[in-house]
């Protein structure tokens, strides 16, 4: 599934997926795949002006930097260190389950994670046309299920969704 998705697209599900490892969740959610797409800018939207870090103070990543950096280790750096090339996308591998179609693992050399269901409900839409999923696709599968949080995080993180709605030019529902 990962192979219909441009290089800076499948970059973010990757950027995604490794920091639902790192914070030991039981599922990629959507929030996390919205904090991929912001890191990584798989897009040049002028308003998406949402920075990762203003996304990442909205998203709970449990994250040990803090009780790491009290006994003197730096995480950033032990990452570095044991993960070289562990984030390059072709290694990677998106899979749907063929005995439970509804069941989509993120695969790759730090583990696998499946997929919560607004995640997948992403992934779906951003497939819904044919030809490659480009990150304005994703944007559109993250803004296109309101249930998910996607739209509440960026108006928090300050984002004119209506235009960037506009710009990503993606259909609206008043529209079909």
């Amino acid at each position: 599934m990962l192979d219909r998705l441009t290089k800076d697209a499948r970059r973010a599900v990757v950027r995604a997926g490794i920091l639902a490892l790192d914070a030991h969740r039981a599922t990629l959610d959507a929030d996390l795949l919205l904090l991929g797409v912001a890191e990584v800018r798989p897009f040049a939207l002028s308003s998406f002006t949402a920075s990762g870090a203003a996304l990442r103070a909205r998203v709970d990543l449990g994250d040990a930097r803090a009780l790491l950096a009290t006994l003197g280790i730096d995480l950033d750096e032990v990452h570095r260190r044991t993960r070289a090339g562990a984030d390059a996308p072709g290694q990677w591998v998106l899979r749907r389950s063929r005995l439970r179609p509804l069941r989509v693992t993120l695969d790759g050399p730090l583990g696998t994670i499946p997929l919560a269901m607004h995640a997948r409900k992403v992934i779906e839409v951003a497939m819904w046309k044919p030809g490659p999923v480009t990150g304005e696709r994703l944007l559109w599968g993250l803004l296109a299920d309101g249930a998910n949080g996607a739209g509440r995080l960026l108006r928090e993180a300050g984002v004119d969704v209506a235009a960037l709605v506009r710009e990503a030019g993606i259909p609206s529902r008043r529209a079909a």
